[in-house]
């Protein structure tokens, strides 16, 4: 039989803090000897129920943030490919991705509001920008290849989402007005038949995704060689660089009169060229690891962008921004996916398919295209010992050659840096002479110089296409654009010759079209 605690036993079982023998010793007064304890264990439990307040209020945030995020986004299906099934499910942290980015131009937003005027937009809905930019899986490359807007490409037939009907299948289709035909998954579809790949994600944005984007970072570096005025696009810029935000940024991105060959091609470069400043900014501004303006940017973004259903969740965005954030500046390249004139109208562009092989191989087999391709490296040939020297190109005294340094990089002191390599090469007629930026390095010469000219080219590596002649120069005139920035030889282009474009990495500025 069991004995029952005595009362004095009870009492003390059921108080864990009970005295012990040693506080007996200490003689803690009656009735006082649980208060030090009581009050400590008291502001323990107040610190624990404050702590799990916050920690359940900045949940709530959150929580509140993320739906808030995902309720902006508008949402369509992928793929409207007829006979086309939908990418498989891939893990946007660890796998390769393509992400085709559209730019629509007409100007109503998510909310039903319409930005500018009727006259800025054509009211279809055409695909203004198309890029298709691949993530690769091991978080080292980013390329980016631009396709035009009037580029001809097999277009499928594809299933409008509302209706249900199936536009019929094309041989030859401008790749832009696919976006008609129910949607951003038909020009999905068209370019997975164009390059074999299959596309995990797409986003549309409007144009005040770009004018809203490019205020919330602050605005972007530009650079035009010449000063631009143009009346269509309402893109006014000095000579030189300049930070555009809001509507001249969004005018530098859509001009068609102000750069280049005045056509879709040179104003592709100026969105790579934006797109590449953009990356630098975002870069070194930590803007990528710094939550709330990563943050206010999701926020612009979604609030204007359209995409499919499995990007609408506003974490993996959050995931793809994770991927970008270390990866090299010189390892994400911006190109133009290789064209060539149609033979039956010269104003529309068909697929190179010669040259646009090697592009879409790197993207499929999940390549950078900085890297060379392991089939293509081939040893250089061997000179034969008993090869005749050329002795095409004259001697030349460099102390008789007049030359003008032009500087034509953002580095002030670079004039003088170039001057002292020639100076310390014999030629002693050397002065310099500031002027806008350019991207190409080029040797121009007068009569009687070719000789200069061509020892010039030689020592700075400048290729035999830069090398012009001009009867109005006296002398030889070296203009040190942004790819003999450093050193003393002009840099390769790490694209190659075969493909129209540049890394994040390098600075560009754009020539005018001259209309």
């Amino acid at each position: 039989m069991s004995r029952r605690p005595s009362p004095e036993g009870a009492d003390n079982a059921s108080d864990p803090f009970a005295a012990t023998p040693a506080e007996a010793v200490i003689g803690v007064a009656p009735g006082s000897r649980h208060l030090g304890r009581a009050r400590r264990f008291r502001g323990l439990k107040l610190t624990a129920i404050l702590m799990a307040s916050a920690i359940v209020a900045v949940v709530a945030f959150v929580g509140v943030q993320v739906l808030r995020l995902q309720s902006n986004v508008d949402t369509m299906p992928l793929n409207l490919g007829e006979n086309q099934g939908t990418a498989l499910p891939v893990d946007s942290s660890t796998d390769p991705l393509q992400i085709l980015i559209l730019g629509s131009d007409t100007r109503t937003g998510n909310s039903g509001e319409f930005f500018g005027s009727e006259e800025d937009s054509s009211g279809e809905g055409n695909s203004d920008v198309m890029m298709l930019a691949t993530l690769s899986a091991d978080r080292q490359n980013v390329t980016v290849v631009s396709f035009p807007r009037d580029l001809l490409v097999p277009v499928p037939g594809c299933v409008n989402p509302e209706s249900g009907n199936v536009s019929a299948a094309v041989d030859l289709g401008q790749l832009n007005e696919a976006l008609n035909e129910g949607g951003p998954g038909c020009t999905v579809a068209a370019i997975n038949n164009l390059t074999g790949l299959s596309i995990d994600h797409f986003m549309m944005a409007g144009f005040n995704a770009v004018s809203e984007l490019s205020s919330a970072v602050g605005g972007v570096d530009v650079c035009v060689e010449e000063p631009v005025d143009d009346e269509f696009s309402g893109l006014k810029l000095p000579a030189g660089t300049s930070e555009v935000e809001g509507d001249q940024a969004l005018a530098f991105l859509r001009t068609r009169h102000s750069f280049g060959d005045g056509g879709d091609i040179g104003r592709i470069a100026a969105q790579q060229s934006f797109m590449a400043s953009l990356a630098r900014k975002v870069r070194a501004e930590g803007t990528l690891t710094n939550l709330p303006k990563l943050y206010s940017i999701a926020d612009v973004i979604t609030r204007n962008l359209t995409v499919d259903d499995a990007l609408s969740q506003p974490t993996e965005i959050l995931k793809i921004a994770d991927r970008l954030k270390n990866v090299d500046l010189g390892n994400m390249a911006f190109v133009t996916v290789p064209t060539e004139p149609w033979v039956e109208d010269p104003n529309r562009l068909v697929l190179d398919e010669e040259a646009a092989a090697p592009l879409f191989d790197a993207l499929r087999e999940d390549r950078g295209i900085t890297e060379q391709s392991p089939d293509a490296a081939t040893p250089a040939p061997e000179v034969s010992p008993s090869a005749p020297e050329t002795t095409d190109a004259p001697a030349v005294d460099p102390a008789t050659v007049p030359v003008l340094v032009v500087n034509a990089t953002t580095n002030t002191e670079r004039s003088t840096e170039v001057r002292q390599l020639l100076l310390d090469a014999g030629y002693t007629q050397t002065d310099t002479f500031a002027s806008a930026p350019a991207e190409a390095t080029l040797v121009v010469f007068g009569a009687g110089y070719d000789g200069a000219a061509a020892d010039l080219a030689a020592r700075f590596g400048v290729p035999d296409t830069r090398v012009v002649f001009d009867e109005t120069v006296v002398g030889v005139q070296l203009q040190v654009g942004a790819d003999l920035a450093t050193g003393s030889a002009v840099v390769v282009p790490p694209l190659g010759d075969e493909l129209e474009g540049q890394t994040a990495d390098q600075i560009t500025c754009q020539a005018s079209s001259g209309l």
